[in-house]
């Protein structure tokens, strides 16, 4: 029960498949048989084209070179998130990454800007953020390590890249290391007898793939976590009450934006994702607050430039399966769940599924106590990432739409009610654990959607009033001095990673 496995078989391609190819690959060193196996002639969703810092954790353990996958994959950088039409119509704010502020005294240096916001002596929370006042700005530059006391060395970035030319990027480097990939259908799953492991899959050709392991990357389908293993699944619809996502490209805008656009629309949102070649529009609704057809029409009428094809549209439920983890089958991406991308989290969840099955990685006989815990924090994981999500949606204060009055109406989880409940009364803000979104997206989110705290921590009193204004002007000052050095995120892009001209798709 003990020995180790041999056959590693990932069933599915696009991005979560060959970011768990390339990541076995890397970490196993070839001590594995690793096989993955994909049709050319299943689509893959191919619209998660934008992320969050932690994917430059996942490119750094592959040593990527990071101008070489700027190039390959025709990205862009991210330094936030900007919201539009979410509190109210007409609102707009950036959720930024990286730090906000310096804390320096007793309690988070928010507190010392809310006292002072609430006596209307404070500039908007952008202007102490570096992320955020760049993208103002449209400027860019990584952090720079070599200016420790500035907050030149805070940046904190993430991507937008081509989600389709990322997983050929890594089918490149994961056959490179090993991994054989096996073009086929598959038609038939068999379990083994006696404990209903998955014990192989059939081609249509006939041909066999035996596994130890299996690895469902098949997508919304689930062909074997709950094709074959009928684990079931955790419906969010509830909460989340968008099912539908129309996906556009179109001909790039003049200026070349360092973060995505959200805008919320009258039954959802659209997302706005700039890459070098093209920008990724797309519009997330709920069919039952909205036709396809009027979401498609709202869609073409509010993009930058012309379509580059024809819209598709692709239907999804919100939630996750009941066990991410059942017998040998582990699913990763799609097939475990999924949350609509607001925040860009899905290759994020892709990312947190083969980092925590590397930290529990079975034997033979895939101890239960292994098999518990994964699941126990992948379900954590996506519990998280829902109540930020969620929020959103419930904070907002439009009365325009009847999609909009149910998401300000209905319950959320207790989890969410207790944090919203903890900031409108003296802004206090905590992070749970290991949470993905730390103190500052959460402070980001509520104060933009216009939850208003009561008071601020009283201990932000134990600093004279004189001595607060004059710290928070000071890092305003030194952030805009730090801005106005950096060159634009275009020049950026051109100096150091820029992509050969290819055909718009």
């Amino acid at each position: 029960m003990d020995k180790p496995i041999k056959k590693i078989v990932i069933v599915g391609g696009g991005t979560s498949g060959w970011m768990s190819a390339a990541a076995l690959a890397k970490v196993l060193k070839g001590q594995y048989d690793i096989t993955l196996v994909e049709s050319d002639d299943i689509g893959t969703i191919g619209v998660g084209e934008a992320t969050i810092p932690m994917i430059t954790l996942f490119n750094r353990m592959l040593d990527l070179d990071e101008n070489a996958f700027m190039r390959e994959t025709q990205a862009s950088f991210k330094l936030g998130i900007e919201f539009v039409n979410w509190g109210r119509l007409g609102d707009r704010y950036i959720h930024g990454f990286g730090v906000i502020g310096q804390d320096n005294w007793t309690v988070d240096f928010h507190q010392y800007w809310l006292k002072q916001q609430l006596a209307g002596k404070a500039k908007p929370l952008e202007a102490y953020s570096i992320n955020t006042a760049a993208c103002l700005a449209n400027k860019f530059i990584p952090a720079q390590p070599n200016v420790p006391n500035s907050p030149l060395s805070q940046i904190a970035h993430a991507y937008h890249f081509d989600a389709g030319l990322y997983a050929q990027f890594l089918r490149r480097f994961s056959e490179a290391r090993g991994v054989k990939r096996i073009e086929g259908h598959i038609s038939e799953v068999r379990l083994r007898e006696g404990d209903g492991h998955v014990a192989s899959v059939v081609l249509k050709t006939g041909q066999i793939i035996e596994g130890d392991l299996f690895i469902d990357c098949s997508g919304f389908r689930a062909l074997l976590i709950e094709g074959a293993l009928k684990t079931g699944f955790d419906d969010w619809s509830h909460w989340l009450p968008c099912d539908r996502a129309i996906a556009v490209p179109c001909a790039n805008a003049k200026e070349l934006f360092p973060y995505t656009r959200s805008t919320a629309r009258s039954a959802g949102w659209q997302w706005r994702i700039p890459l070098q070649h093209r920008i990724g529009n797309g519009h997330v609704h709920s069919s039952r607050f909205m036709s396809e057809d009027e979401a498609t029409a709202l869609l073409l009428s509010n993009l930058d430039g012309a379509p580059l094809a024809d819209p598709r549209t692709v239907k999804f439920r919100t939630g996750k399966r009941s066990k991410a983890w059942n017998k040998n089958v582990v699913s990763i991406g799609l097939a475990s769940g999924f949350v609509e991308p607001l925040e860009s989290t899905s290759i994020h969840l892709v990312q947190m599924g083969i980092a925590h099955l590397l930290t529990y990685f079975p034997t033979a006989g895939f101890d239960a106590h292994d098999v518990d815990q994964y699941n126990r924090v992948l379900n954590q994981e996506y519990e998280w990432v829902r109540d930020f999500i969620i929020l959103h949606y419930k904070a907002t204060e439009r009365t325009d739409s009847a999609f909009w009055n149910y998401c300000r109406e209905m319950d959320v989880p207790e989890t969410l009610q207790q944090r919203m409940d903890l900031f409108r009364s003296h802004g206090r803000v905590f992070r749970e654990g290991n949470e993905l979104f730390t103190k500052v997206s959460w402070l980001q989110v509520m104060h933009g959607q216009r939850i208003q705290p009561q008071s601020y921590h009283p201990l932000t009193d134990l600093i004279p009033e004189p001595e607060i204004q004059a710290y928070l002007e000071e890092v305003e000052g030194v952030i805009q001095a730090c801005v106005d050095v950096m060159p634009t995120h275009a020049a950026y892009i051109a100096e150091n990673c820029a992509a050969p001209k290819m055909a718009m798709r």
